[in-house]
């Protein structure tokens, strides 16, 4: 007989956390906001296991924080550590693009012109989460491309961090215009086969956000006893967040 492998709590963990992290990205759930595994699982339509190892990664990853008997809440922005987190991230982009570009096939490239046209669509339309989604699947590519898995391993742990920043940039149409051209520059010294020049400019990209972790926006208070009640823009699995 073969091996019967559990799926469906597996897919309901990740759920759990895509939709919870989503929503702390786009500051549905605020910096500061208390988060209650049964608020949250009944939000959501799961029971509570998927939820709590969601919330468990979430913590590993720096943007919830527990203190057991007393509250979970999500992280606020501590400027000093979004900005160690962007650093972390930078060098490891630099260093997927200096090893991609040699590697780099012309079906890579199509997909990054591909991914910045539907980022520049996405910043037309002021749709951030379709800007961020192409952002990251141009970025990928080279992720994908140096074959490290300590890098792409490295960018999942830390990029979760700082993306409340990346939905503060991209939600400027001024920025998402100057991150399209930066793209733009990125694909150009690929095609090249540039490494050191991709290099230059994938640092010339993320630093800005390591920029702006030096001005986090404005933080609602909120009481640090993790009182209150999960924010309503978290929704079931198969409904749209947001």
């Amino acid at each position: 007989m073969p091996t019967l492998r559990p799926v469906r709590r597996t897919l309901l963990r990740d759920s759990a956390y895509e939709l919870i992290r989503d929503a702390i990205v786009r500051g549905e759930i605020p910096p500061g906001a208390p988060v209650r595994d049964a608020d949250l699982a009944e939000r959501l339509g799961l029971s509570r296991a998927p939820v709590r190892e969601a919330l468990s990664r979430l913590t590993g990853e720096g943007l919830v924080e527990s203190k057991p008997q007393s509250y979970t809440r999500v992280t606020r922005l501590v400027p000093r550590d979004v900005r160690d987190a962007a650093a972390v991230v930078r060098a490891m982009h630099e260093l997927a693009a200096r090893t991609a570009v040699p590697r780099l096939a012309d079906a890579d490239l199509t997909a990054m012109r591909e991914a910045n046209d539907e980022f520049r669509d996405a910043a037309r339309r002021g749709d951030v989460a379709d800007a961020l989604r192409a952002d990251d699947r141009l970025h990928d590519v080279l992720v994908t491309a140096c074959a490290n898995r300590a890098v792409a391993a490295t960018v999942e742990r830390y990029t979760p961090l700082i993306r409340r920043l990346e939905w503060r940039q991209f939600g400027t149409a001024s920025a998402a215009h100057g991150s399209a051209e930066l793209h733009d520059r990125l694909i150009d010294a690929c095609a090249a086969r540039d490494a050191d020049a991709a290099a230059r400019i994938t640092a010339e990209i993320w630093r800005a956000l390591e920029q702006l972790a030096d001005d986090p926006p404005g933080e609602p208070a909120h009481d640090a006893s993790g009182a209150g009640e999960a924010d309503p823009s978290v929704r079931p699995p198969g409904g749209r967040p947001g």
